[in-house]
């Protein structure tokens, strides 16, 4: 028997939060924003008028005021954002036992053995969740409902905002091998360029490539991406109080000023690489490979990871 999944997603989540107290901005465009004096001066989230703008997550505010002149910016409220994203999980948890957070306005839900106590019909079952975060919480929700994490994930994202969109059995070719490779979960920018590299540019086109090829192209990552794009994705989905087991852990801040000598540059990586090393030896954890990111002050990040010759948590 297939399984029934949803994945939840939140639309415009911090700015949908913010426009609560502020109603009157519903229909200009407007960013949650990072404090431009302080140096965090990112776009953190938007609503639909100032996407419509073409403002983007992570630009700097000067950019975004550069497509969009007249964009109101408000500062972030990140504890009222977990008390939302915690009323939402709760409501969830009325549905299903097997509710797995994906960041603070993601979810997935599996609700294989639950359906039938609320009349059977996973797309009806779907639209009334959207109705009762709406009614309660004044929040909207786009829905994705099909057979696997995955497409159920693709299904959320098809159609926004405040929308349910079923990827079937029968349908899930017609509506999933046309979209962009970048749509599938974890196609990042550098997937995306090699793999286009070789013409691969739909899921579909992905579908039809060998898995050897695209193991010997991406490794482990391209035998996952082969399932993925063929509708092969099994993994459960995890209750939400079943810990992930860990497979990193990391510490980044902005600075206040620029490191621009050496010594600014040691001190700012010992305090990280101190609070990392006292998570891994809570956790019980050692690591074996490190890898660094740097951000310049144009916003382009560098990285550089090497594995260690024995694992550590020092």
């Amino acid at each position: 028997m297939d399984r029934v999944i949803f994945h939840c997603d939140l639309n415009c989540f911090y700015a949908s939060v913010e426009l609560l107290s502020h109603p009157e901005l519903r229909e200009v465009p407007v960013a949650v924003a990072g404090d431009p004096a302080s140096r965090h001066g990112i776009i953190l989230a938007k609503n639909e008028p100032a996407k419509q703008c073409g403002v983007k997550t992570a630009e700097t505010i000067w950019q975004a005021k550069k497509k969009c002149p007249n964009l109101v910016l408000l500062p972030a409220h990140h504890r009222l954002y977990r008390e939302y994203s915690n009323k939402v999980n709760a409501i969830y948890d009325e549905y299903t036992d097997l509710a797995e957070s994906f960041g603070i306005d993601e979810s997935w839900l599996d609700v294989t053995n639950t359906l039938h106590l609320f009349g059977g019909d996973a797309k009806a079952l779907a639209n009334a969740i959207r109705q009762r975060v709406k009614r309660e919480l004044g929040l909207t929700l786009s829905v994705g409902v099909s057979f696997n994490k995955v497409f159920a994930k693709l299904g959320s994202d098809y159609k926004k905002p405040d929308a349910t969109t079923v990827i079937s059995r029968e349908n899930w070719r017609s509506i999933v091998w046309p979209l962009p490779v970048g749509d599938l979960l974890y196609v990042g920018g550098a997937a995306q360029k090699l793999l286009g590299q070789y013409g691969v540019k739909t899921i579909g086109q992905l579908a039809t490539c060998k898995k050897e090829t695209l193991e010997t192209l991406m490794g482990k990552m391209g035998t996952q991406l082969y399932e993925y794009a063929n509708g092969l994705d099994s993994a459960p989905v995890r209750a939400r109080l079943d810990a992930e087991p860990v497979k990193s852990v990391g510490n980044g801040t902005t600075f206040p000023q620029n490191l621009t000598t050496r010594i600014q540059v040691r001190s700012g990586i010992a305090v990280l690489a101190d609070s990392v090393a006292t998570r891994l030896r809570r956790e019980g954890l050692y690591a074996g490979g490190i890898q660094v990111t740097v951000r310049d002050p144009a916003f382009h990040d560098r990285s550089r990871q090497k594995q260690l010759p024995a694992p550590t948590h020092l």
